[in-house]
This record gives structure tokens, C-alpha cells and sequence, in this order.
């Protein structure tokens, strides 16, 4: 995470980040870098879908359409999160940690979203319990962002 936060720092580019099964860790982790605050506006941890709608205005249609666990919403998480956040760039993490299948969908699939200068959004199928597929997950989002950061 060291390693992000300098290249964000270094490049002035502002974050923020909306998280669902993360519950707010990659937040945390960002957050618990020294300077971090000269780019970093904030999070939103939309944990229900009651408060994906409320907070993100997602509509509840799209939620019931294609369930909170999926492409669409993850992207409409981190495109709304960077208007509302007003950054650079955002990310959105959604998915199944455990301990049972939702809707319809395994534990373990999660899907990560980053909004830069484009949206693209990640499909994972990761193994471990809630706290790994977490960290698995967050890990694997800071070296997308890296990349993407590398190759402006």
C-alpha cells in the first residue's frame, strides 16, 4: 500500500473508495500511510443495498436485475463514488465473502472497479475465509491501480 500512496502523492491524482464486502479496509489501509491525507478525500462503505440506493443512487431495479454481486453494479459503485467523492480516480469493491452462496453466486466472487480515465472492472473467484478473500482482494486492487498509474 506504501507504494500507492507514494505514486498517488507523487502524481497529486485524488482518491476515494466505496466498499461493500471490504467493509472499509482498503480505506483503512490507505488511510494509515503518513501524507495520505494530501490525496485522499475519503470512503463510503455501502455494506446493504438499502444503502448502495440511498448513498449512491443506484436504482433498485439494477440491483434486483442483476444482484449487488456483479459487473454492473461494481461499476455503477465506483463511476458514482468518484461524482460524489469528486476524485481522480475511485474504487469499488463488491462481492461474496462467505459464508453461504448469494444470489446465486459462489463465495469468493467479487468484483473490483476502478474509475481513472476509463472504468474497468475486475471478475475474481478467490478462495479463504471472509478476512482472506478481503485482503486477496484489496491486494489485487492496489496493483491494478499501481499499473494503471504506471502507464499514463
Amino acid at each position: 500500500m506504501n507504494e500507492l500512496a507514494e505514486l498517488l502523492i507523487k502524481n497529486n491524482i485524488s482518491i476515494g473508495t466505496v466498499e461493500s464486502f471490504t467493509v472499509g479496509n482498503f480505506a483503512t489501509m490507505l488511510g494509515n500511510i503518513p501524507g495520505i491525507s494530501k490525496v485522499y478525500k475519503g470512503s463510503l462503505v455501502t455494506y446493504q443495498s438499502e444503502t448502495k440506493e440511498r448513498l449512491l443512487g443506484i436504482e433498485h431495479p439494477l440491483i434486483e436485475k442483476y444482484g449487488v454481486v456483479s459487473k454492473e453494479i461494481a461499476t455503477l459503485m465506483c463511476v458514482n463514488g468518484k461524482s460524489i467523492l469528486d476524485v481522480d480516480l475511485c474504487i469499488s469493491f463488491t462481492g461474496n465473502a462467505g459464508p453461504d452462496a448469494m444470489e446465486g453466486k459462489p463465495v469468493g466472487e467479487v468484483y473490483i472497479g476502478i474509475a481513472y480515465e476509463d472504468v474497468v472492472v475486475y471478475k475474481l473467484n478467490l478462495e479463504g475465509s471472509r478476512k482472506e478473500i478481503a485482503l486477496k482482494a484489496i491486494d489485487f486492487a492496489q496493483k491494478k491501480i499501481i499499473e494503471k498509474i504506471l502507464k499514463k
